[in-house]
């Protein structure tokens, strides 16, 4: 009963050590502007900057290959941070700020073509062929894919329901 176990031990031990040499000598160095853009951005991974994720959309703004204004689910304060992070100067006339928004699926005119489910990123869409679909708002990170993707027009973007854990207090006037 003891050999066994002391095996097993003797086994962990070992492949814990090459993994932690493996990681060590092994690791991919990045540039560090990249890992701090990457942070800065929602992390939503909706691809509607153009790019497979947040971190090809980082390495992209990191290299100069994209814009600032990019990611449209960052609004306008991510444009400025990352303006100010580049030194770059920016327009900010031309942004909107909408703020986030999820998907409605009208089941009166939904026929069930679950064209909208295959262009879901976040599998958020749930239903099947020939079949009302729903969508789960917290799933849903506000792409608008399956809008476009809808042919029947019976997804409307609505701004996300207030709760109590998204709810902020708003910014008061300013004094004049």
């Amino acid at each position: 009963m003891i050999a066994p176990l002391l095996s097993l031990a003797l086994l962990g031990l070992t492949l814990g050590t090459l993994l932690g040499v493996a990681a060590r000598y092994l690791k991919v160095e990045q540039n560090p502007l990249q890992g701090e853009i990457e942070e800065m951005l929602p992390g939503s991974q909706c691809g509607q900057c153009g790019y497979p994720g947040c971190s090809a959309a980082a390495a992209a703004v990191a290299a100069g290959e994209a814009a600032v204004t990019m990611c449209p689910p960052g609004g306008r304060a991510l444009v400025e941070q990352l303006a100010a992070k580049l030194g770059v100067s920016v327009d900010l006339a031309a942004i909107q700020d909408q703020g986030p928004r999820v998907a409605f699926i009208h089941e009166r005119l939904c026929t069930g073509c679950t064209k909208c489910m295959k262009r879901c990123p976040t599998d958020a869409i749930i239903g099947a062929s020939k079949m009302i679909h729903a969508v789960f708002p917290d799933a849903c990170t506000g792409c608008n894919k399956c809008y476009e993707a809808c042919p029947q027009e019976c997804i409307e973007m609505r701004p996300l329901p207030v709760t109590v854990p998204q709810w902020y207090w708003p910014k008061p006037a300013p004094a004049l």
